[in-house]
């Protein structure tokens, strides 16, 4: 656990740092944040004002329209050649029937011409069981559609009907009799595709949709003919209102207007996803300037405080050590606040003067023999190894990942005590294999991105049985340094683990440079000589061990590997290992 020099919080380097840089930041992200809010809410106030107008001056025209084609209904119902026509049909000769009709049917067109929204005139005179249209002229009484309208106009105080898709006006002339059928009705049929391409001038951006619809009536037109029914019956559903209300459906936000006419019922909305509103606006140009400019002053300041706060102090420190790397060591460092630097200072004033002490006392003697000392471990360690972990806590350290540099400097340390440990020529299994697996893992930290390794878990009725110390790491430090160390990826080292009857294997293998026949038998040549004049080997070395302790037929074993590298084999016959365990 990491322990800090004692000072107080009001002193402390992090303390400042962190309010430094609240101080610095906080106030940038809240101008960027009311900017952002600003912007958006004076966008969407502006298209929620734009909307509405639009909106009422659409229905504003559009009331007109349909006050003016209802009046023409109501003058065709009060038409005198027409009620005279359905009550004296049968009292006229037929040249008179003729002019009535060609006159009704003219001023049918006229009314028709007179309006862009009118695209049928239907009279259904039930005495004569005739139906005259502006379209179809004159033809049999269309009885579905004149009982349709007959009793819509006696149960329904709409304005607006709807029948088959088609929206209606509708009138009629009452016979003036108790329970008698009208005279005849009046319908004039509005024309849905002119109301439509009417209602897509309201729409104020392309991703905008636009519906016109009658809640008494029961009927919706809408400009986009893939709209979400969710969209329709939320719009439907709400109040008009000419500020904005936002609606989400399915996770997705849309602006919506809506205006009512108390005169037609009608009611016009007008709704729009909200990323068209939160694009990028004029507005939100020169602030979003102001942003950055005070974002450049703040990264100014707080650079030029951690310059001030730890750069200056550490330059310091580093001059401290190149005076005393160059023989000074009557130079302290002077620093007047009482903080970590502080501290660091004072201690490393201390070391100087305590190197001194040393220097005059006894120095050069206790140098010589830690010099015979480093030489002792030095011949117990591989060098090679050494360095490269000293290379990595390095670079670990430059990360400032601290808990890696803890568990690493824990794994050097359990390895290091292993291999200078020199109490005891047996150990169990279990530690031998405990010392190989941290080495592998240091190893590692190295090699991840080249080399994998599938280490075997030990075998519970193998890890009490007492082998030789150093049996199994050297060889796999052996792949490492003349095998896999060369291969620049895709490595592989399996450490595996087996009992037979009378005996234990310990298998190790990589996929090396493939090996040729006569090199394998070149490396068993030399394993099994014992010759003085060859050159004892650490591979050596341990088969020897291994004979000398378990007999014949324990010791290494070497084959091409699976994994078309070296294989490593180490044999352990169980009942000397036994015998190994009680002497």
């Amino acid at each position: 656990m990491f322990k800090f020099p004692a000072v107080s919080l009001r002193n402390s380097i992090f303390v400042r740092l962190v309010f430094t840089y609240l101080f610095v930041v906080f106030p940038i992200i809240v101008l960027g944040l009311y900017l952002y809010q600003w912007s958006y809410k004076n966008a969407s106030e502006d298209i929620s004002r734009a909307t509405s107008k639009q909106l009422n001056y659409y229905l504003g025209t559009l009331d007109r329209e349909v006050e003016w084609i209802e009046l023409q209904l109501f003058d065709m119902v009060e038409d005198s050649g027409l009620n005279t026509l359905s009550v004296t049909w049968d009292f006229i000769d037929n040249a008179d029937k003729r002019s009535e009709l060609s006159r009704l049917l003219q001023r049918m067109t006229s009314v028709q011409n007179s309006s862009p929204y009118i695209k049928d005139i239907y009279i259904h005179i039930r005495s004569i069981n005739k139906t005259l249209s502006t379209a179809e002229a004159i033809q049999d009484l269309d009885l579905i559609q004149y009982y349709f309208f007959r009793s819509g106009a006696k149960e329904s105080d709409h304005r607006l009907i709807k029948w088959s898709n088609s929206i209606y006006l509708n009138g009629s002339k009452e016979s003036g009799r108790k329970g008698a059928e009208p005279l005849f009705t009046v319908q004039i049929e509005l024309d849905v595709e002119k109301l439509l391409k009417s209602l897509e001038q309201v729409n104020l951006y392309p991703e905008s949709g636009s519906l016109l619809l009658s809640e008494s009536a029961g009927f919706v037109l809408s400009t986009d003919k893939d709209a979400d029914l969710a969209i329709q019956d939320f719009i439907r559903n709400s109040p008009s209102s000419n500020d904005a209300v936002v609606m989400k459906l399915k996770n997705k936000k849309f602006q919506m207007n809506k205006v009512y006419s108390d005169a037609t019922g009608l009611s016009v909305a007008m709704y729009l996803p909200e990323e068209t509103v939160k694009r990028p606006l004029s507005t939100f140009s020169k602030w979003a300037w102001i942003f950055i400019m005070t974002s450049f002053l703040a990264i100014v300041v707080f650079s030029y405080s951690s310059y001030r706060i730890i750069h200056q102090p550490l330059l310091k420190l580093i001059q401290g050590f190149k005076r005393m790397e160059g023989g000074s060591l009557d130079s302290p460092i002077e620093h007047e606040r009482k903080d970590e630097f502080g501290y660091l200072y004072t201690r490393f004033n201390h070391m100087l003067s305590k190197l001194q002490t040393l220097i005059d006392q006894d120095f050069k003697q206790k140098m010589m023999m830690q010099k015979a000392e480093l030489k002792q471990l030095q011949s117990q360690i591989n060098p090679h190894f050494l360095y490269n972990s000293f290379f990595i806590l390095n670079t670990l350290s430059r990360m400032g990942d601290g808990d890696r540099i803890e568990k690493f400097t824990n794994m050097l340390g359990e390895y290091f005590r292993f291999i200078t440990r020199n109490g005891e020529d047996y150990v169990a299994l279990s530690e031998e294999i405990k010392h190989s697996r941290t080495y592998t893992e240091i190893q590692n930290l190295r090699f991840s991105r080249r080399i994998t390794v599938f280490f075997d878990e030990l075998p519970k009725e193998m890890e009490s049985i007492r082998v030789p110390r150093l049996i199994v790491q050297p060889i796999i430090e052996n792949a490492y340094e003349h095998s896999l160390e060369k291969m620049e990826e895709d490595g592989i080292l399996h450490v595996a683990f087996e009992k037979n009857p009378g005996e234990i294997l310990i298998r190790i293998e990589d996929n090396g440079n493939a090996i040729t026949d006569s090199e394998l038998e070149s490396l068993r040549e030399h394993l099994h000589h014992t010759a003085d004049s060859y050159e004892i080997t650490g591979i050596m070395n341990i088969h020897r061990r291994l004979v000398l302790t378990f007999g014949e037929g324990s010791g290494l074993f070497l084959a091409k590997s699976k994994l078309n590298g070296l294989e490593v084999l180490i044999r352990i016959k169980t009942e000397e290992a036994i015998n190994c365990i009680g002497s």
